[in-house]
């Protein structure tokens, strides 16, 4: 089955996950490339995306998978036909055949940024370092059976403080599958421990996946 390696950025980032594949089912269908459908008394387009993505998080590595009618075009005619009819912010950057299984992701790459207009506060970068250097961080995390907490701690594989202007980023490698660590989770993280370092806007995006042995995942 062929896969698609595409970004959602911009405006796109507040494209639900549902209205996302909605949108990849008329892209297709717009580009003039059939898609097969399951079978059974409900038939859907055969595709799909390997993590759905939060709202409003944007995203450079996000893989589509789907199976088309015909195998008459080429993967860059597939691209270029896709990139013709999706919107503003969402794009095929590759097509490719032979992906890896999805339950082989393991980890993923995600910078999450906290903006302050009056300033980032004095060692906020070193008390944040402190924060997640402990062996126990516990949030709420809203699931479909409820609100649970959560310990991020034993998700982070690494995680890095850096000072901009105005600025903090969180770089992190993250579990992304059994269990799962949601990128957004690490500022609610902030907000609860260190409630005087709670940035003015906070923005997140994925970067790269990878498997277990922290090869990119393609």
């Amino acid at each position: 089955m062929p896969r698609a390696l595409f970004e959602k950025t911009g405006s796109a980032v507040y494209i639900s996950h549902l209205d996302l594949m909605r949108l990849f089912q008329r892209a297709f269908k717009r580009a003039g490339l059939p898609l097969t459908h399951t079978q059974g008394f409900n038939p859907r387009p055969s595709v799909s995306i390997a993590l759905p993505l939060s709202l409003g998080v944007e995203s450079g590595c996000e893989l589509l998978d789907f199976d088309l009618e015909t195998d008459g075009f080429s993967f860059d005619e597939i691209r270029d036909r896709l990139n013709a009819a999706l919107v503003a912010g969402v794009r095929v950057l590759s097509v490719y055949d032979g992906g890896r299984k999805i339950k082989e992701l393991a980890y993923l790459d995600c910078v999450v940024t906290m903006e302050y207009d009056a300033g980032v506060p004095h060692e906020a970068a070193e008390q944040m370092e402190a924060l997640f250097s402990r062996e126990n961080v516990v949030v709420e995390k809203k699931g479909k059976n409820g609100v649970t907490e959560q310990n991020v701690i034993p998700m982070i594989r690494s995680l890095t403080v850096a000072e901009g202007e105005g600025s903090l980023e969180l770089s992190a490698r993250v579990c992304c599958q059994n269990p799962t660590l949601n990128p957004m989770l690490l500022g609610a993280a902030v907000n609860k421990y260190l409630p005087e370092l709670a940035p003015d806007f906070m923005k997140c995006r994925r970067v790269e996946i990878y498997d277990t042995k922290e090869t990119i995942f393609r």
